[in-house]
């Protein structure tokens, strides 16, 4: 069995480590380099860098704080918003990531999947998914809608469909969020990670409402997803990644050690 990956995430805006609740009322709470350099000490096995507002404000990713956080770590490192064409993708590859994360623009051109797939292999394309659980309807069949703009805008595409479809695009993992649950420390919205994850047949990360380590086994065992992506939890200073994953392997999820 493949150790499942415990996965912090950085969300930048204006250069500086930012978290929010449900996407809203973010504060600054510190250096983005700084704190990846921390949490790969730590032993963390991936990084996940957003650039929060780069889609929203039509702007394009903010490459230096990239190059300085590959500088100060050395395990995978993925980095998403912004990212629009396939020059973007190279751009950020160069500039030290190992994967690129799309969201909005592959809601927008869904070819920019299979372009990227194309050019750099599937195992570098990540498809970001923010999910919003709706009323069930004849076009959002399993009650989870897929939005964009940090949740601003609603696509009345059903996320299983959509997630079925970037995997026959080429997608190699999927990032699934679950904006109900993201910021709120009450666990993951395991049934959306679940179905999802039954659905398709590459890695998913649960992503959205990790308040305690018990939570991150749980998205692994009940959500059946490859990996649990953090962010207040660890942001904050209430648990390490050692604690973090020490609980996880209480519970019986196979973890890479922390050395």
């Amino acid at each position: 069995m493949l150790s499942k990956r415990v996965i912090p995430c950085l969300d930048v805006r204006d250069g500086r480590l930012t978290k929010g609740i449900r996407f809203r009322d973010n504060v600054d709470i510190g250096d983005p380099v700084e704190t990846a350099r921390v949490y790969y000490e730590e032993g963390a096995d991936e990084l996940v860098f957003y650039d929060i507002t780069a889609s929203h404000e039509g702007r394009g990713i903010m490459l230096k704080v990239v190059e300085e956080v590959a500088k100060q770590i050395f395990i995978p490192f993925s980095v998403g918003g912004g990212i629009s064409t396939v020059a973007d993708m190279r751009a950020v590859l160069l500039a030290g990531a190992e994967k690129v994360s799309v969201n909005s623009a592959a809601v927008k051109t869904p070819d920019i999947i299979s372009e990227g797939a194309a050019a750099f292999g599937s195992q570098c394309i990540v498809v970001g998914m923010d999910v919003l659980r709706v009323p069930v309807t004849e076009s959002i069949p399993s009650g989870y809608e897929i939005v964009i703009h940090g949740g601003r805008k609603h696509m009345g595409i059903d996320a299983i469909a959509w997630a079925k479809h970037v995997e026959s695009l080429g997608a190699g993992e999927l990032c699934v969020n679950s904006i109900d649950a993201d910021g709120t420390r009450d666990g993951y919205e395991l049934n959306l990670t679940r179905t999802i994850a039954e659905a398709v047949n590459i890695p998913v990360i649960a992503s959205g409402g990790a308040g305690t380590p018990e939570h991150m086994a749980d998205a692994i065992t009940e959500g059946k997803a490859s990996a649990a992506l953090i962010a207040s939890i660890v942001h904050y200073g209430e648990y390490s990644i050692r604690q973090c994953k020490e609980i996880m392997k209480s519970r019986g999820v196979k973890v890479r050690d922390v050395w």
